[in-house]
């Protein structure tokens, strides 16, 4: 499907969504979308998106975290110290990263904090302390948080949707919520949805797609906006090796003008598709580097399929063991 391309009886393909009675999201009860928002399904809090449109580190790199981005580069992304916790559990311990345009992988295991991350940086989730600027704004302000979530491109690890509404509707759905001008909708969802690969599905209903065309579906709704900063979390989940290969490719595009985060648990993706990579740990940032570097750490190590894998493993263990060493210094 080429931008632009027409469905059935001419019309063009994200043009003139039709307007539906009740719905279902998930389990939740959801009413037409020029009234309610599922915010609180679509990977951002009820209340906080803003409205439609009128009408419509192994464990260190000599303790030096934060490598900033080319000079005369943009720094879309500046975190200082940022912590989460939800009561004791600290999701997010002292992340330091600035970052530009370009892909960046984020790895780790279940529960590094690579989630709570990513979502901090979505604007769904407040640092506990700290300070973050995304797109050289800061997020606290509302005006601010408004006008990066126009520039924001988010794909949360469970995105809910309406079953009844086509792809072209739903895409269509969050390029308003992303207030983009009207008179640009149509292309860009036609775009979108030409870039994931799913232009004979144009037309068809939610409900009625395999789980890894509605991964498909959640990539493109994030970069209809052609967004300066793109959060992916678990994006390949569901795709074949074929897809998987098309999505690197188009990362990869993407990552020429602006910053891109990739968290995911398969290495590979990250070896093929990044330039940089941080692995995390206990909400710890503990490696960060070029994939090279990272497999240059699994020399000797024998865990691991692969090269890369095994620096995965080496700087996990490493990680664990210093961990270890302090919990029994400080009792």
């Amino acid at each position: 499907m080429r931008a632009g391309a027409r469905g059935r009886g001419g019309r063009q393909v994200g043009a003139g969504r039709r307007r539906r009675g009740n719905r279902r999201l998930g389990d939740y009860r959801a009413v037409r979308p020029d009234r309610e928002r599922p915010g609180h399904r679509l990977g951002h809090q009820r209340g906080r998106l803003s409205s439609l449109p009128p009408g419509r580190g192994l464990l260190r790199r000599d303790r030096q975290l934060r490598n900033p981005p080319a000079k005369g580069a943009a720094v879309n992304v500046d975190i200082t110290d940022a912590r989460r916790s939800f009561r004791k559990n600290k999701a997010v311990d002292g992340v330091d990263l600035q970052l530009g345009p370009g892909v960046f992988g984020l790895l780790g295991p279940n529960g590094a904090g690579k989630t709570s991350l990513l979502r901090m940086l979505a604007t769904v989730l407040p640092p506990s302390s700290g300070e973050i600027r995304l797109l050289d704004r800061d997020p606290r302000g509302a005006a601010a948080r408004r006008e990066i979530r126009r520039r924001l491109g988010y794909l949360p690890q469970n995105l809910g949707y309406y079953p009844s509404f086509t792809v072209v509707e739903f895409i269509e759905y969050f390029a308003l919520l992303k207030e983009m001008p009207s008179a640009a909708v149509p292309k860009a969802v036609a775009t979108a949805v030409e870039r994931v690969d799913l232009g004979v599905k144009a037309k068809a209903k939610l409900r009625t797609l395999s789980g890894g065309m509605l991964r498909r579906v959640g990539i493109a709704q994030a970069i209809v906006n052609d967004p300066d900063l793109l959060l992916l979390d678990e994006p390949t989940a569901g795709l074949d090796p074929e897809q998987r290969v098309q999505f690197r490719s188009l990362m990869r595009s993407l990552g020429e003008r602006a910053t891109v985060i990739v968290s995911t648990h398969l290495v590979e993706d990250v070896g093929a598709a990044c330039g940089e990579v941080a692995l995390m740990s206990d909400g710890k940032i503990v490696f960060r580097g070029t994939p090279a570097e990272l497999t240059a750490r699994g020399e000797g190590h024998g865990v691991g399929d692969a090269p890369l894998e095994r620096g995965y493993s080496a700087v996990l263990s490493a990680a664990r063991l210093s961990g270890a060493q302090s919990g029994a210094v400080s009792s």
